[in-house]
């Protein structure tokens, strides 16, 4: 089940965090980087957040987050994270449906680093186009994505 998370909870935020140091912890190593901004990222940048997040529940338990900004050019998926022990159950994909079942926008954008292939994959599959790749000043090479929606 998915749901709208009250980030500004500290409760909430704090859970919220807990899932994405443990699936950043994973990209880190994946990208062989031994400095990781979103493995910095503190609690407050969560709590005081003007992003959307919403969560994917799994018997109660938080198993996968998406953080959302939504304006009226685009939606910027600016992270997608799965807690390691529900690593390829669908969660990513089911978070995924559920941004363009939900955002009504033209374009949606999304980044990761370019050696995180597992995020490329499902990128790709869901008919996002590289438009860009570049390098980080913290030693990752990254990669944006976009996917048009034709307007009739």
């Amino acid at each position: 089940m998915i749901e709208k998370l009250q980030h500004s909870n500290i409760k909430v935020a704090t859970e919220i965090r807990s899932v994405f140091q443990v699936s950043y912890a994973i990209e880190a190593n994946l990208l062989n980087a031994l400095n990781f901004p979103p493995l910095q990222r503190p609690l407050e940048s969560y709590t005081n957040s003007t992003t959307i997040f919403f969560g994917y529940f799994k018997n109660k338990e938080l198993g996968g987050v998406v953080e959302i900004d939504h304006n009226p050019n685009f939606t910027h998926i600016n992270s997608l994270v799965v807690a390691p022990k529900f690593f390829r159950q669908g969660i990513a994909k089911q978070l995924i449906d559920f941004v363009f079942n939900t955002f009504d926008s033209n374009l949606f954008v999304v980044e990761t680093g370019l050696k995180n292939e597992p995020a490329t994959k499902l990128y790709l599959k869901f008919g996002f186009k590289e438009v860009k790749q570049w390098n980080t000043d913290h030693g990752v090479r990254k990669i944006r994505f976009e996917r048009k929606i034709k307007v009739e």
